[in-house]
This record gives C-alpha cells, sequence and structure tokens, in this order.
C-alpha cells in the first residue's frame, strides 16, 4: 500500500505529529499495572547472542541495588529465560488482586520470567513471534511491580519481536548494549545501535565481556578473544564504555550456584543516574 502523502504543504518530518513521514513513533504505549510506580526503564540488549547479556543484567542489578535503589528484572528471553538460576529463584509465581506477583531475590531485586509461570522450568516455550510480544506487554501491565526506581529487561539477542515490542510499547529510557572483543565487534554493537536510533531510544554505554583472562597465578592478563575495539567505537560513537569483564570461573560457578552472579565486578553506574 502506498504511503498517505500529507496535504499540508508546509509539513515537515520535525513539525507534524502524527504525519506517516515523522520520525516519532506513533504506536500508543502500554499502560503500566496501576498498583505500579517505575522510574527509570532500561533494556540489556545485544546484536548476536552468547555475549552474557544475563550476566550483565544481574550484575547491574546487584550494582544498582547496593547503591540502595528498588530494582526489577523483567526476562525479555521468553524462550530461553536464565535470569531466575542466576538468582536461585524457582518455582511459580503467585498472584492477587493486584496481579501478578514477582519473584524476590535475597538481595531485594523483583523478578518476573517466563520459567516461573510454567510447571517445570526445562519446558521448552514454543511460541511464535505475536504471542511471545503479547507477554511481553503482559510482564509490564499484569505484573504488580510496586514501587521501582529501574527496570531492567533482559532482551534476547538481535533485533526481532522482543526488542521491537518493548521499544514501541513500554516507555524505555536507554539501553546498554553488551558485546564481546572480536573482529565482529563493531558489527554487533552497530546493530543494537542502529535500532536504538530507529526508535528513538538512548544509548547509555556499552559493557565489554570476555574482556580478558587473569591468570591467578602470575597475575598475568591474556587476550583470549583478540584485541578490544570497543575504546574506538565508544569514541567514535559518543558512547561511554560502563564496564569491562574478565573470563572468571568464579562468575560462572556463583551463577549456577544461584547466587545472583559474583559481585566483584563493578560498573560505571553514574551514567544510569542522568538517564
Amino acid at each position: 500500500m502506498a504511503e498517505k502523502e500529507c496535504s499540508n504543504s508546509s509539513c515537515t518530518k520535525e513539525s507534524c505529529k502524527g504525519c506517516p513521514h515523522s520520525g516519532n513513533n506513533s504506536i500508543p504505549k502500554e499502560e503500566l499495572n496501576s498498583y505500579s510506580r517505575i522510574g527509570k526503564v532500561i533494556g540489556i540488549v545485544s546484536g548476536k547472542g552468547g555475549v552474557g547479556k544475563s550476566t550483565v543484567t544481574s550484575l547491574i542489578a546487584r550494582g544498582l541495588s547496593k547503591e540502595g535503589f528498588s530494582v526489577g528484572i523483567m526476562d525479555g528471553d521468553i524462550t530461553g529465560p536464565s535470569i531466575p538460576k542466576m538468582f536461585g529463584i524457582n518455582g511459580m509465581l503467585s498472584g492477587s488482586e493486584m496481579g501478578i506477583e514477582p519473584a524476590v531475590s535475597k538481595d531485594g531485586i523483583k523478578i518476573v520470567s517466563m520459567n516461573l509461570l510454567l510447571d517445570s522450568e526445562e519446558a521448552p516455550v514454543v511460541y511464535r513471534g505475536p504471542i511471545i510480544a503479547g507477554i511481553i506487554k503482559q510482564f509490564w501491565t499484569d505484573v504488580h511491580w510496586g514501587e521501582l526506581d529501574y527496570l531492567l529487561i533482559d532482551m534476547p539477542p538481535g533485533t526481532g519481536d522482543v526488542p521491537l515490542t518493548a521499544y514501541q510499547s513500554l516507555p524505555v529510557d536507554g539501553i546498554v548494549i553488551v558485546t564481546s572483543p572480536q573482529e565482529l565487534v563493531k558489527m554487533i554493537v552497530m546493530k543494537a545501535y542502529n535500532m536504538a536510533e530507529m526508535m528513538s531510544v538512548p544509548v547509555i554505554g556499552m559493557v565489554e565481556n570476555y574482556s580478558y583472562f587473569k591468570c591467578p597465578d602470575c597475575g598475568s592478563e591474556y587476550k583470549i578473544f583478540g584485541e578490544s575495539g570497543i575504546d574506538e567505537l565508544s569514541a567514535e560513537l559518543g558512547i561511554p564504555v560502563l564496564g569491562r569483564l574478565p573470563i572468571m570461573p568464579e562468575i560462572a560457578a556463583s551463577a549456577d550456584a544461584g547466587d545472583g552472579v559474583s559481585d566483584m565486578i563493578k560498573f560505571d553506574l553514574d551514567a544510569f543516574r542522568t538517564v
């Protein structure tokens, strides 16, 4: 179908709100659960899988929580949820007259995940895109989040249904892009960056995972995945690097044990205060 032309000859992309040529997103935002109040909504994203978004989400959540902020995590990876495991949470969520009640970790972080709505955490989630998009909206409208300073959304990899639904339907205030030190780093970051630009969502910063391995015996650092290009990309895009995560067996062991992942890694969280 051909795009409808604007009848106003003086219309410009910047001046005509609602015009089909406007860059504004005209899709209405979903209403937040009426018993909830959320300060900022932050997406944790990447242009590819396997870079550790869930680990980074968990670490940022713990960091913000330790600074006194109330934090929630929406596990947006509907078909591959891993957040509950990292916090040692299992069982099914309950409900009340205010909505679905999130699980709460031992350090007070509220968590909602598809795995907490299944009879078995090993049950596959075989849903098509529209259903997955609907679940993301329900995690916003039907969950009693209460009072939160920050809600982090752990996105699935890529630029598909979930990020698109979140950007269009939820008031996302900014994103953090997670990457790794490989030759593909620029392509990985730029996919997520360009999608955020298209949707007019600010990029808060980048986190590099698997940056290096530090030998526990001699202290030498080894760049197992190659030299990092994140500083050059940071300068090119004007986006700060919020942290670099080394390869640490302790992080994997902590996540597997359900300890909410190790808090040995520190992020520059100042960027979150200015979102």
